[in-house]
C-alpha cells in the first residue's frame, strides 16, 4: 500500500477511537455530580437521604460509585436538591 492510500485509509491523527462509558464510569460521574450538588447546598449525606427518604448509607454507596441509581431514585435525588436530570446520547465529540 502507497502512503496516499495508507493515509485515505486511516483516521486522521488528531481523531480517537470512540471508547464507550462502562457502568463503573457512569457510576463515577453519577457519583461526583451528586457529591458536588450535595456539597454546593451544604448538605450532609444524612440530610440528603433524610429528603430523599434514604438511609445515609445509601447515600454513600452511591458517592463512593459503588452502586448506580436507576432513574427513578436518581430523579427523587435531582428533585430534592433543586436539580435538573439531564439523560441525553450525543455522538463522540471529534477531537
Amino acid at each position: 500500500m502507497d502512503d496516499l492510500q495508507q493515509r485515505a485509509t486511516s483516521p486522521p491523527p488528531t481523531q480517537t477511537p470512540f471508547e464507550p462509558l462502562t457502568e463503573r464510569d457512569l457510576a463515577y460521574i453519577v457519583a461526583q455530580a451528586v457529591a458536588d450538588r450535595r456539597n454546593e447546598l451544604g448538605w450532609s449525606q444524612r440530610e440528603l437521604g433524610e429528603k430523599v427518604g434514604m438511609k445515609q448509607s445509601h447515600i454513600s454507596r452511591l458517592e463512593s460509585a459503588n452502586k448506580l441509581p436507576n432513574l427513578g431514585t436518581l430523579l427523587r435525588i435531582a428533585n430534592a436538591m433543586g436539580a435538573n436530570l439531564v439523560v441525553k446520547l450525543e455522538k463522540p465529540e471529534q477531537q
